[in-house]
């Protein structure tokens, strides 16, 4: 590596991420990830929730507020949920936070995702955690002044 190189990667900064996981499924889906050592980014912060419909609107907006580059919230694939409809929920509000970021408040929308991860999908984790770390990469960090 160059001087220019080490001295790019220095600067180099991770953006923040926060990942809400269902307790049931995504959790158990990242844990599976660690266990099974298959890598990913080391800038997430998981947050685990028993339901991926308990994830209030108002969690997001704060997230973006203090600062973060992205939000992820994962739960069970739709049908599998442990609460019978959690999830269905959870697509219903993200559609409606989705407007509210784009319209309102000038959030990219790539910025926040909704997936669905089960327990024995460790690999698909570790894969959606690279993917989505990456896509935020290119995005540049975000700007705390969007929801002053």
């Amino acid at each position: 590596m160059t001087k220019t190189q080490i001295k790019a990667k220095k600067e180099e900064v991770e953006p923040e991420i926060l990942v809400f996981c269902c307790n049931w499924c995504s959790y158990a889906g990242a844990d599976l990830a660690g266990v099974s050592r298959f890598q990913y980014p080391p800038n997430i912060r998981i947050i685990r929730v028993m339901c991926s419909g308990r994830v209030d609107p108002s969690f997001i907006l704060r997230a973006f507020k203090d600062g973060v580059d992205g939000v992820l919230i994962s739960g069970c694939h739709i049908g599998d949920c442990h609460y019978i409809s959690g999830n269905e929920y959870t697509r219903k509000r993200f559609e409606k936070l989705h407007k509210v970021i784009i319209e309102q408040l000038g959030i990219d929308p790539r910025r926040i995702r909704l997936e669905w991860i089960s327990a024995s999908e460790g690999k698909q984790f570790a894969d959606l955690i690279k993917d989505f770390t990456n896509e935020i990469k290119k995005l540049g960090l975000v700007k705390q002044y969007y929801l002053v």
